[in-house]
């Protein structure tokens, strides 16, 4: 998730395999990414009343190396809601981005774990999660100042209390257990997830950016291929326009029908009108 300190708007980054492509002269297929996140990728401020309106914004790139988001927000000043994927490290670095975690990523390794071996460790770990987005539930929708007292007043205790927990049940188990793993992912991630507690404007996770790549991830089943770098970049093009669309209550194929009729004749000091949320409205 991002947030600007040059006004309002955050949203949240996640890479994705976009497909593949053929690999000229390789006799193979190389394989591309699209990125997804906020103010400059995926915003959402609708769970703390925030004015502007959500959009999604993709990027292609034929690799996952952290110079390529770093390209992206390389005048990106604010948070940053991610997993906890090395090649942002550089943008932490930097000190004009600072690092949100993402609490849907921690619970994921338990959830996996609790799956395949049934531990009740993992099991407890998840219960206590829940506790942490019950509180989410209640603040959705309240204005930042009122989500930061919530969080203080309730879900601080319980993220230092999970803290705690997690590092006596590390200190237990086998460290090459695939719990261990997820114990130690967790207990340092938390730690990048505590900044949530004091701002009201940031998330407990990154969902938004999670279910932003849901239509990648089907969309891959199906054509299989970008077949070039060219049509990646076209389809990067067209996820942001539909899923922008969709994210505003509005259908991708008549907006895109009535504006694509139009747009030649607009005017380009008034093509704003023509975005999917003032579309909507008029």
């Amino acid at each position: 998730m991002l947030r600007g300190d040059r006004g309002p708007g955050w949203g949240r980054l996640s890479p994705e395999k976009a497909g593949e492509a053929a690999g000229p002269g390789t006799g193979q297929t190389a394989t591309a990414r699209l990125w997804t996140s906020a103010d400059r990728y995926v915003r959402d401020e609708r769970p703390w009343c925030g004015e502007a309106a959500p959009a999604a914004w993709y990027r292609f790139s034929a690799d996952r190396k952290g110079a390529r988001p770093a390209g992206h927000l390389a005048r990106y000043q604010g948070w940053m809601h991610a997993d906890g994927y090395a090649g942002f490290e550089s943008l932490y670095r930097s000190g004009a981005i600072r690092e949100v975690a993402c609490m849907a990523h921690i619970r994921r390794k338990f959830v996996d774990v609790h799956k395949a071996q049934g531990s009740a460790i993992a099991e407890e770990a998840i219960r206590r999660i829940a506790d942490l987005y019950a509180i989410e539930k209640e603040a959705r929708g309240s204005p930042p100042d009122q989500r930061a007292q919530l969080r203080q007043a309730r879900a601080r205790l319980i993220l230092d209390d999970l803290e705690t927990w997690l590092a006596e049940q590390l200190r237990r188990i086998s460290g090459k257990a695939p719990l261990a793993a997820a114990i130690r992912y967790a207990l340092a991630r938390i730690k990048r997830l505590r900044p949530y507690l004091d701002h009201g404007f940031l998330e407990l996770d990154n969902n938004s950016a999670e279910r932003a790549m849901r239509a990648i991830a089907l969309g891959r089943k199906n054509y299989l291929f970008m077949g070039s770098e060219g049509s990646g970049k076209a389809a990067a093009i067209a996820y942001t326009l539909i899923e922008t669309a969709k994210l505003n209550g509005v259908d991708p194929r008549a907006w895109l029908t009535d504006v694509l009729a139009r747009i030649a004749d607009h005017k380009i000091n008034r093509i704003d009108e023509l975005l999917p949320w003032n579309w909507a409205a008029a």
